[in-house]
């Protein structure tokens, strides 16, 4: 760490100090604007804002990709119509899932309910002549555009309308050769049906001859008013006069669209009451902050000096986080912000990891400087193999994962991104200009904890059995609900289908009350009395689970409610999921948990050239997903689209802390003379010892964001908050209580066949050793 001048360290400590001033001040204004429907605010997803979200599937053979796309225009443009002034101030996004689906969503609508029976009714396409046969006109220009004289259906009965979109075979963007100027112009191309070619021949015929147009009428409006420039009689037609090649393109599209036949079928739909959005964006706003200040005060209070610095990369962390989400217009979701607080906790891992090598370094009697020199080398290592682990798992889940968990893998993504970055170039920067600016006495680093002497590795048979009886008891409590008639586990709608509705209501109802009140009014419209409910502590929230409701039933129970309980609509949510999403669900919680397990036990066998440190942390990560399911499975908390990402978030956090205790033992492992039970022991636990303020410091920041959310955050929160802290928790243990234990075990009892053991963690046997000392006492080497 290079010495700076004093005058260019206070220089930089000024300057930081503007930039993390400015940054914070552009994260709050971004924060204050969000939700306000005003300049700089963030893409809040639909659980944030409120709104809609629909997918659907084709019906019968899969459509080709030129029909998907127009199929994804036309719902844009009924998009466009039916938002009418609300168009302007939400964005709507419709999108192709896989080769034939289609999501729709639209946040921030206020008639959730009338827009799904909107969208599905689809849009039709007329050409309309200008006249009819007593010479009436069908539509005139008012200025703004052409409007119709007459309904659609006087123009039917009349003989007016001369073609529908289902007349029409082909309309294609090209470009032409004008015969006078001899440039190229943007044209659309027709090709009309052989009954359609008929029609437009008698039609073009009077236009031609009156001088009159023929209007192209879809979804409500006209898209365009060609005049007739002569008889069209074989069904092939050109539109010329357009104004670039993209508007040519555009209508072309359009009257592709109405001529589509493809049949669209939903499969899942989703709407949030814009006051539960709502709330839920304050609580983990708040939840977020409470959780930052505490973190931040905890590392001023351990680690003086350095904690600060900490705390200041932390703040502009959180300020650069919220700032890449806004720049790259990424749309936060309530998990990405539950990602995003969990990676504050997991941020200050790095800080701490170099922490403790400076304080290590200070007791053996090193200048500050040259221990913090130290400190930051010899911490890389961990730091990058623990983070990396990390992101294995945020892809798995990007790739792997659908909707809002892939927002959660984006913003935890980011969030290791940018830890690493504050840890290894601010934190580093900022410690360089303390100790430059004379803040060099080792009293404001803090003394390192005395090493314990605490024999894990005697204890191991303890620990082992806890882990068995926790595991044990999760699948008795499986096997239990299931002969009682009960699902083994409280799977959600993204398991098993059907539909769920969240309402919060103008009291809080007991359990009785919600039987003996709530539950009629659903068994009343649905017919079925298979209903579930479940209260939300402390609070007027209930969810309640049937099977899969259609659009009316939807609309009657809002209604019902409305009426029933004065429940105001903004204040009602519900989600819709086909048995055939849920069974894809199923297949890719498990995929995903695979894929990630198989993925880190490769990468920590390359870093570590030893398989017995794979091996024994896939065995404690897999530990922890069994102690994760067995909480799942006593504390009955539902099974949803969120527990994917708590698994994985789980095994990333475990194995991140289970890397950091193997790099200290591959260093211990480095000045070891003679392998053997004893030594191996003795390194084990020294290693456990040296890292394990550490391991607890960071459990303790990431335990603290994700208690907060627990506390804090609405109920689809925290039933996401309680298994990932239980996770942190147990991670954190297997870690200490189990990795290493089983480390030990495979060193001892499981030796690569090809001989012995070499300082990088590979056995050499006791003659090679003799053979390469000889070899060094011939050439006069003293060994």
């Amino acid at each position: 760490m290079k010495r700076m001048k004093k005058g260019t360290a206070a220089v930089t400590l000024v300057a930081f100090a503007a930039i993390l001033a400015l940054a914070v001040w552009y994260m709050i204004t971004i924060l204050i604007s969000t939700g306000a429907g005003v300049d700089r605010n963030l893409k809040l997803g639909l659980d944030l804002a409120g709104g809609v979200s629909i997918t659907y599937q084709a019906v019968g053979d899969t459509p080709t990709a030129e029909e998907m796309s127009d199929t994804i225009r036309k719902l844009e443009q009924r998009i466009e119509n039916d938002l009418g002034a609300e168009s302007q101030t939400t964005e709507a996004s419709v999108y192709q899932v896989g080769d034939d689906r289609i999501t729709v969503e639209i946040p921030g609508v206020t008639d959730a309910n009338a827009l799904l029976e909107e969208l599905g009714t689809p849009g039709n396409l007329y050409f309309i002549a200008q006249t009819d046969s007593e010479g009436n006109t069908n539509y005139s220009y008012n200025g703004a555009g052409y409007t119709l004289n007459y309904d659609l259906d006087t123009l039917k009965e009349n003989g007016s309308i001369v073609l529908s979109g289902s007349d029409v075979t082909s309309a294609e963007a090209g470009y032409q050769t004008n015969q006078t100027t001899q440039a190229s112009e943007p044209v659309v191309s027709i090709t009309l049906s052989d009954a359609g070619t008929e029609a437009f021949a008698a039609a073009t015929e009077k236009a031609y001859a009156a001088g009159e147009s023929i209007g192209i009428y879809y979804d409500g409006e006209f898209i365009s008013v060609p005049s007739v420039n002569a008889v069209i009689a074989d069904g092939r037609c050109i539109i010329e006069g357009m104004e670039s090649y993209d508007a040519a393109s555009s209508l072309a599209s359009y009257i592709r669209i109405g001529g589509l036949d493809i049949e669209l079928e939903e499969i899942q739909s989703e709407i949030v009451g814009a006051q539960l959005g709502s709330d839920a964006l304050r609580s983990s706003l708040i939840a977020g902050g409470i959780g930052l200040i505490i973190v931040m005060v905890f590392l001023v209070a351990v680690y003086w000096l350095p904690g600060f610095v900490a705390a200041l990369a932390l703040a502009l962390y959180t300020a650069l986080m919220i700032a890449v989400l806004y720049w790259f217009d990424l749309t936060l979701t309530l998990p990405g912000i539950a990602g995003i607080i969990l990676s504050i906790g997991m941020a200050v891992d790095a800080n701490v990891i170099i922490f403790a090598r400076i304080r290590e370094e200070l007791g053996a009697g090193k200048i500050v400087r040259e221990a913090a020199t130290e400190g930051f080398a010899k911490a890389m290592s961990a730091i990058v193999d623990g983070n990396v682990t990390t992101l294995i798992a945020a892809a798995v889940l990007g790739v792997l994962g659908s909707g809002t968990v892939k927002g959660f893998a984006v913003t935890l993504a980011i969030g290791v991104v940018l830890s690493m970055f504050t840890a290894l170039v601010i934190s580093r920067l900022l410690m360089n200009v303390f100790i430059s600016l004379g803040l060099d006495s080792p009293k404001l680093y803090g003394r390192a904890a005395r090493k314990g002497s605490i024999d894990f590795l005697g204890k191991k048979a303890v620990f082992f059995a806890i882990s068995l009886a926790i595991i044990a008891a999760g699948f008795i409590s499986m096997g239990v609900h299931g002969a009682r008639g009960d699902k083994s586990l409280n799977y959600s709608l993204e398991f098993l289908g059907g539909t769920s509705t969240t309402v919060t209501f103008n009291e809080e109802y007991s359990l009785e009350e919600i039987d003996e009140k709530i539950v009629p009014v659903f068994t009343s419209i649905t017919g079925d009395n298979d209903i579930q409910t479940q209260k939300v502590d402390n609070g007027n929230t209930v969810i309640i689970k049937t099977r899969t409701l259609g659009l009316e039933e939807r609309e009657a129970l809002d209604a019902a409610l409305e009426e029933g309980f004065g429940v105001d609509s903004t204040a009602i949510s519900s989600e819709n999921i086909s048995s055939m999403i849920s069974g894809e669900m199923r297949r890719q919680s498990l995929v995903a948990v695979m894929v990630a397990a198989i993925c880190m036990l490769i990468y920590i066998w390359i870093r570590f050239k030893d398989i017995r440190f794979a091996s024994s942390a896939i065995i404690a990560l897999i530990h922890d997903v069994l102690v994760v399911l067995a909480i799942y499975a006593i504390a009955r908390i539902s099974v949803g689209s969120a527990f994917i990402a708590c698994m994985l978030t789980v095994i990333g956090y475990s194995v991140n802390d289970t890397i950091v205790i193997f790099d200290r033992i591959r260093d211990n492992l480095s000045s070891l003379r003679k392998e053997n039970e004893e030594n191996l022991a003795e390194v084990a636990n020294r290693s456990l010892n040296e890292t394990l303020s550490r391991s607890i410091s960071t459990s303790i920041t990431t335990a603290i964001t994700v208690l907060m959310l627990l506390i804090l955050g609405v109920s689809t929160i925290k039933e996401f908050a309680l298994p990932l802290l239980c996770g942190v928790i147990c991670g954190t243990y297997s870690s200490i209580c189990l990795a290493t234990e089983l480390w030990y075990l495979m060193r001892v009892h499981i030796r690569p066949k090809n001989g012995g053991e070499a300082k990088n963690g590979s056995y050499l046997s006791e003659q090679k050793k003799k053979a390469v000392k000889a070899n060094k006492e011939n050439q006069g080497i003293i060994v």
